[in-house]
């Protein structure tokens, strides 16, 4: 070599030069998602990608975050949200972003595919509460998926594809079977939503039109989801006094359709059917011995939500919310849904006997001007204004408001909760929206679980009650929902992996929203990054809006 000293005063420089990333993040105990416990190290980020994990001493970063005393880790995944309107009326995602949400995967029903006349249900339902109004420019459930992200929104998001909404698009909100054409354009439709990116087949079978699927109906249509790699997901028919043939049910479509099968919000719905949580654990059990994968997500309350339709029976409900008024106005059908209302029946869930009392039933919002008065007010206080009884006035509020009125439902057990949140197959999902504490939504009474679900798992059950460690719960947040919807590069802390990154304070993460007061954030989230773009900084929203589409395992690129 001719110049040996130039050589070695090249390699001088070479090794004393720091590495160089966009974000470091140092002094943080990292935990990768795994369950595994943290260990004291650092985070390098680069562009949208974890560039390096461990001793980061000797590097320098464009930003740098000191997370000393804090902790570290992948973004946690809403397994299951209803932020589906939320998003398209302010992309912020104010009170998930502030929890560490860094994917929400949107179920139940979808928001796509749409035919006219859906288009036109959604038209007329704005046009009743301007406050809701957006723009539909989509059709298809990829091209919505493809419209939140042109918009703009902070976290990421997937979807599964709903079989109420193949079932209103193809049949309406007709009470029938398919017949064999209709249900092969609706196997069509499911395929075409799996090649857009839909995680699998979803639905809330307590609801109509989803309760006028039978169960060989649901195994068809996820027959179509399960070769592109789907997960069949569901409310099931039952979370109360049926919830043990609702679980058979579940496994049933699992087995018979080929593929994983998940439980939304798991819960046992009546004080009647508490006990009943052993059987449920030993059938799941059961079936994953068998070699099928059957998972189950929750919400950390004791109360669940939705609308006073799951006070009445489904077939007062047949047609949609205008036959439904239009047959609660009738005197003799009435008398009949009066009745029903009354019955405890195995043949469809009845969350207003399942909550003991009206008093447990408590109103959260309105869209009649006439009717916010009683928002915040139990069932029961508002039969007593209107000197009628709690069944009565249910029907007299949807008739008046014109919705399904929704409402919060008192029905679980907290040493329920505690052991749910322990089974190692349970993932977290809020069952609700993500919204912002200010303008319009400030107008109706939320679930608390919309602000508080993932900061009460890690302060009330993690740091305060102790029921699982730390790390298990970042596990359970992380890694399991997106091993469980196989998304990729997503869900731990690995170099190569998109940087959904969360830095938080285990001692002070807390939430705060109550049923009194629901517009409260949780607080001890200090730092967000999606996918490398930071969107909460010091406890602030950044306004920053680089969320994409998740897309599942069969999505076919255009």
């Amino acid at each position: 070599m001719k110049h040996p000293l130039l050589l070695l005063i090249i390699i001088a420089i070479t090794s004393c030069k720091k590495q160089e990333y966009d974000v470091v993040i140092r002094g943080g105990t990292v935990y990768d998602g795994s369950g595994t416990p943290g260990v004291l190290t650092g985070v390098g980020i680069n562009a949208d990608t974890i560039a390096f994990i461990g001793d980061l001493s000797k590097a320098i970063g464009k930003k740098e975050i000191d997370a000393k005393g804090l902790a570290v880790a992948p973004g946690f995944i809403n397994m299951m949200s209803h932020a589906e309107i939320s998003l398209l009326l302010d992309g912020n995602s104010q009170s998930d972003i502030r929890q560490g949400i860094t994917l929400e995967v949107l179920g139940e029903g979808s928001m796509g595919p749409l035919s006219d006349n859906m288009k036109k249900d959604y038209l007329t339902q704005m046009k009743r509460n301007p406050d809701w109004s957006f723009t539909i420019d989509w059709t298809t459930l990829g091209e919505y998926l493809e419209s939140l992200e042109r918009r703009g929104v902070s976290p990421n998001v997937a979807s599964f594809v709903g079989v109420s909404t193949i079932r209103v698009n193809q049949l309406g909100y007709e009470n029938r079977a398919p017949k064999p054409d209709e249900l092969e354009r609706m196997k069509a439709l499911v395929k075409q939503a799996m090649e857009e990116g839909a995680m699998g087949t979803t639905c809330a079978l307590i609801y109509a039109p989803d309760n006028y699927a039978t169960t060989e109906e649901l195994i068809e249509l996820s027959k179509v989801a399960a070769p592109y790699g789907g997960m069949y997901i569901s409310h099931m028919r039952s979370e109360g006094n049926n919830i043990l043939a609702a679980v058979d049910e579940t496994i049933r479509i699992a087995r018979e359709a080929n593929m994983p099968a998940e439980i939304y919000h798991l819960k046992m719905g009546g004080k009647e059917n508490w006990g009943k949580l052993d059987a449920v654990i030993a059938k799941i059990d059961e079936a994953n011995k068998s070699g099928l994968r059957i998972s189950a997500d929750m919400y950390t309350y004791t109360a669940g939500a939705t609308g006073l339709d799951a006070t009445m029976p489904p077939w007062v409900q047949e047609g949609g919310i205008n036959e439904w008024i239009r047959r609660l106005k009738n005197p003799t059908i009435r008398k009949k849904v009066l009745q029903e209302m009354r019955t405890s029946t195995d043949k469809w869930e009845n969350l207003l006997l399942n909550a003991g009392t009206p008093e447990g039933v408590l109103l959260l919002g309105f869209t009649n001007d006439s009717l916010k008065r009683y928002t915040g007010k139990t069932l029961g206080a508002v039969a007593k204004i209107y000197g009628k009884t709690p069944e009565e006035t249910a029907m007299d509020l949807v008739i008046t408001d014109s919705t399904r009125v929704e409402a919060a439902y008192f029905l679980m057990s907290e040493d329920n909760i505690k052991r749910q949140i322990a089974l190692p197959y349970v993932s977290f999902g809020s069952d609700a929206g993500s919204p912002t504490a200010e303008g319009f939504f400030l107008k109706y009474k939320d679930h608390p679980r919309a602000y508080g679900n993932f900061a009460r798992l890690l302060g009330k059950y993690v740091r305060d009650e102790k029921v699982i460690p730390l790390e298990e719960s970042i596990r359970k947040l992380t890694s399991l929902p997106a091993g469980n919807l196989k998304v990729s590069r997503r869900g731990s802390l690995t170099p190569g992996y998109f940087a959904d990154v969360v830095v938080f304070d285990p001692v002070k993460i807390q939430d705060h929203a109550t049923f009194e007061n629901p517009h409260q954030y949780s607080t001890g989230m200090v730092h967000v990054f999606v996918n490398g773009t930071q969107v909460l900084k010091d406890s602030d929203h950044t306004g920053a809006r680089p969320g994409r589409v998740v897309r599942g395992p069969g999505w076919k690129k255009k």
